[in-house]
């Protein structure tokens, strides 16, 4: 029996491969062990959404060589998508796996330490790279190094889940890849075009979490609003009357979202109490769309808006495919279809050629939408994007000084939001025994997405849906009550 440690980075659909990459190793009669151990085999889930990303992929793949240089060391993932060159030079890692042979890992795994054990006293182990997907379709080999071509258009990987590392709340992939393109993204180059999985699919491995003791799901993707717009491109190539729309600068054919069709039929399971979505698109919230979500009692009034700029001269550099006011509009749909609402963003400071005048812009689109919380990113410059070589490149301190300033208004905002529901009565999914200030909490969340702890008493325990009302804050980030009796 041979110990595998395997570590994240990333997003919820890069732990969720994880987890399945973790489940098809048990299977396979793996041992796992905390990354910090000794392993044979150590497997790290690589991100590449900004530089600090690459430079923490990097750094854990050279901590698991250090922790036992005679282990073999697997890169999987974003990183090894687009930083090809990169991998090939570091002699860190031994085995690299893209995005798209994921399922596959095991198989190649067995495959690659069958040959090591085959050639005796092999100086060094050497390199393998499996299936890297390239966008511009050509064939290249670096050094001995083959990189295999693969189409942009390969189909959706099917994996299915059968537990997760968290109790109570299980994230389930709906889709992959993005078609975007905003100028300041590298995530379609290491995920390729959007292929969306199957509803059955979808629905079967729903099923299985529910039945092993899942109460909540969250739906996610690389962009889950595009979920279904494939399946009507397929019916076009395969002559079938739909109507589509073609992009003639990409050459996309590409149909209309089916995510909220899908949310409807995953609402009928039984046994299911909550359903979170993941990122949507702003575009994507009509007013019908608000209301048709409204009408589902398990969906979690927690909505993630990405925003990205509150500035429009910068949405358009940006190549994001709304405005503020369309933004804006958006989030009142939701507003007005749902009591008290949680939006959430994602927004970046110092995309190049931000003026003080627009940084200001945004900050004041911040202030009059009011979100719950926002993800406050630094501008980081992806090499193969139009941004990367965009002029007025702004400086790492100017970055830092607008940085802080909107986290110190996310602060103030998120401290908002939460005090609304105090002295409320609030359903509380627990989750996890902590213990606070000396004192010991199962903390949990609202459907909101709120952090509530209650005391520690007999009766309670992970995975428990209760009643609480709230009376203070035991910390800025979480509020304390006492359990309603039913």
């Amino acid at each position: 029996m041979k110990n595998a440690a395997l570590h994240n980075l990333g997003c919820k659909v890069n732990s969720y491969e994880l987890d399945i990459m973790q489940q098809m190793l048990v299977e396979k009669g793996y041992n796992i062990v905390p990354f910090d151990e000794i392993a044979d085999i150590y497997i790290v889930n690589t991100c590449t959404v900004t530089n600090i990303a690459d430079r923490k992929s990097r750094q854990m793949l050279h901590r698991a060589k250090l922790k036992n240089p005679d282990a073999v060391v697997v890169a999987v993932g974003c990183y090894v998508q687009t930083g090809k060159e990169n991998v090939k030079l570091d002699d860190s890692i031994d085995l690299a796996i893209g995005n798209n042979r994921k399922k596959d890992l095991v198989q190649i795994l067995e495959a690659f330490l069958a040959e090591r054990e085959t050639v005796a006293e092999r100086s060094q182990v050497q390199e393998m790279e499996v299936q890297c997907h390239i966008p511009d379709k050509q064939d290249k080999t670096l050094g001995d190094t083959t990189i295999l071509d693969i189409d942009n258009t390969y189909e959706y990987e099917e994996m299915t889940l059968q537990k997760t590392a968290e109790h109570t709340r299980a994230y389930i992939k709906v889709q992959d890849g993005c078609n975007q393109f905003c100028s300041y993204c590298a995530i379609p180059l290491a995920r390729g075009r959007v292929r969306s999985r199957k509803a059955e699919d979808i629905i079967r491995e729903i099923e299985g979490m529910v039945k092993t003791g899942y109460r909540e799901i969250v739906l996610t993707g690389i962009h889950i609003s595009s979920y279904g717009i494939d399946f009507d491109e397929e019916a076009w190539q395969q002559g079938k009357s739909v109507e589509v729309h073609r992009s003639a600068e990409r050459r996309d054919y590409s149909g209309e979202s089916k995510l909220i069709d899908l949310v409807e039929r995953i609402h009928d399971i039984a046994g299911l109490e909550r359903i979170r979505l993941g990122s949507l698109e702003p575009r994507i919230v009509t007013r019908e769309v608000a209301q048709r979500l409204a009408a589902l009692p398990k969906i979690c009034p927690h909505f993630h808006l990405s925003l990205q700029s509150g500035c429009d001269e910068v949405l358009k550099r940006m190549n994001r495919h709304y405005t503020t006011g369309e933004y804006y509009e958006s989030v009142t749909y939701l507003r007005e279809a749902f009591e008290h609402p949680a939006i959430t963003t994602d927004v970046i400071v110092g995309f190049p050629g931000e003026t003080e005048e627009e940084f200001a812009c945004t900050k004041a689109f911040l202030e009059k939408t009011d979100f719950y919380e926002m993800h406050i990113f630094k501008y980081s410059k992806r090499s193969g994007t139009r941004a990367a070589v965009m002029p007025g490149q702004l400086t790492e301190a100017v970055k830092g000084v607008r940085s802080n300033e909107l986290l110190a208004l996310e602060k103030e905002q998120s401290k908002a939001f939460r005090s609304f529901y105090l002295g409320q009565n609030v359903e509380v999914l627990l989750e996890e025994l902590k213990e606070i200030a000396g004192e010991r909490y199962w903390l949990g969340h609202t459907p909101a997405y709120v952090r509530v702890a209650v005391k520690e008493r007999e009766g309670l325990g992970s995975n428990l849906l209760v009643k609480v009302k709230t009376d203070a804050f035991l910390t800025d980030e979480i509020m304390t009550g006492e359990l309603v009796e039913e």
